[in-house]
C-alpha cells in the first residue's frame, strides 16, 4: 500500500503549482526529486500524466482524471488524521442548537448539560421553538426535531427517537362520561386538542390497512401547549392524545388512564439534523452520539 502512495503527494503538488520547480519550493525538495518521483509513478501507472516542454507543463486527459480522484483521496486522509486527532482532544467551542420547546426541555436539555458538565471547554447556545428553523441560513451545528422531514439537500439526518402517542383522560372524568372503547365513540366525548388561531392539529390514527386516518374534532378546548393540555386532562376536562413520555408519570401513578388502546396511533421519528461536512467538528459528533444513545430512554414510557 505504501508504494501506491509513493509519488502522489508530489504529482499532486506539481499539477496545482504548474511547475515540479515550484512544487520543489513548496515540498523543500529539488526539482530533480520531484521529477523522479514523478516519472516512477508515471512507470508505475503505465502512462503520462504531464505533457512536458522546456517553457510549460499540463496535465494529460489521464492525468486530470488521475488528478481529480488523487485529491478526494488525500481529502479523506486528512479527515481520517483530523479524527483522530479530535479523538484525543476535548471537544471546545460554542455550540449552536435549535430543539422543539416542550422535548428540547424535557429530553434534549439534560443529555447536553451532561456533557457540558463533562466538558468545561464547550460552550451552548440553545433556541427552543416549534418553527421550522434553516439550519444553514441561521447558523445552527444541529437541529433536533419530530415527525416528517423535509427534503433538504447538503442536510444529513439520524434517527434519535419514536414518540409514540396515547389516548388518555383522568379516572374522574371516565367515570363520568364513560370509557370510549373506539375511535367512532369520541363524537360523544369532550376532545382537548392542540391549536391556535382557528387551527387545531388532527389526532393521527391508523386504519386496520395500515393507512392514515386523521381525526379533526370541533373542541371547546384548544390549547398551544402539550403541558396545559396535560395539565387539563388532569382536571378531568376532556380526553387528550399526548406523548407517551410527557404523560409517563401520570400513568404510572393513575393520574391519567390510556384509553383506545386497541387503536393504531401513528408515531413520529425523532431526529438530529446537521449540516454535511466532510470532516464534523467533535463538539458536535459528541453531541450527536450522546443522543442517538440517551434519547431512547428519555422517551420510553
Amino acid at each position: 500500500m505504501a508504494d501506491r502512495l509513493s509519488g502522489i503527494g508530489a504529482f499532486v503538488e506539481a499539477a496545482e503549482a504548474g511547475s515540479f520547480a515550484r512544487a520543489a519550493e513548496r515540498m523543500s525538495l529539488s526539482r530533480s526529486a520531484v521529477g523522479k518521483s514523478i516519472a516512477r509513478l508515471e512507470e508505475r501507472l503505465g502512462t503520462r500524466l504531464f505533457y512536458r516542454t522546456t517553457r510549460s507543463q499540463s496535465l494529460t486527459d489521464d492525468g486530470q482524471a488521475f488528478y481529480e480522484r488523487c485529491v478526494r483521496a488525500l481529502a479523506e486522509l486528512e479527515a481520517a488524521e483530523s479524527v483522530l486527532d479530535d479523538s484525543r482532544r476535548a471537544p471546545t467551542g460554542r455550540l449552536r442548537i435549535s430543539v422543539p420547546v416542550l422535548l428540547g426541555r424535557r429530553c434534549v436539555t439534560p443529555v447536553v448539560l451532561d456533557i457540558l458538565r463533562r466538558y468545561p471547554q464547550l460552550g451552548l447556545e440553545m433556541s427552543f421553538t416549534d418553527r421550522r428553523v434553516d439550519l444553514v441560513e441561521e447558523g445552527f451545528d444541529l437541529v433536533v426535531r419530530s415527525g416528517e422531514l423535509p427534503d433538504s439537500a447538503g442536510l444529513v439526518a439520524r434517527r434519535i427517537g419514536v414518540q409514540k402517542l396515547v389516548v388518555c383522560a383522568s379516572p374522574s372524568y371516565l367515570a363520568e362520561r364513560g370509557r370510549p372503547q373506539a375511535l367512532a365513540e369520541l363524537s360523544g366525548h369532550e376532545v382537548i386538542v392542540y391549536g391556535r388561531a382557528g387551527w387545531s392539529k388532527a389526532w393521527n390514527f391508523l386504519d386496520a390497512k395500515g393507512e392514515a386516518r386523521d381525526l379533526q374534532f370541533s373542541s371547546r378546548i384548544h390549547l398551544d401547549d402539550l403541558e396545559a393540555i396535560t395539565d387539563a386532562t388532569l382536571a378531568g376536562e376532556g380526553l387528550a392524545w399526548l406523548p407517551g413520555w410527557l404523560v409517563a408519570e401520570h400513568l404510572r401513578s393513575g393520574a391519567l388512564e390510556r384509553v383506545l388502546e386497541n387503536e393504531t396511533s401513528r408515531d413520529f421519528d425523532v431526529h438530529v439534523v446537521w449540516p454535511q461536512s466532510r470532516h464534523l467538528p467533535m463538539r458536535v459528533r459528541v453531541v450527536i452520539d450522546e443522543l442517538i444513545r440517551r434519547i431512547p430512554g428519555f422517551m420510553a414510557f
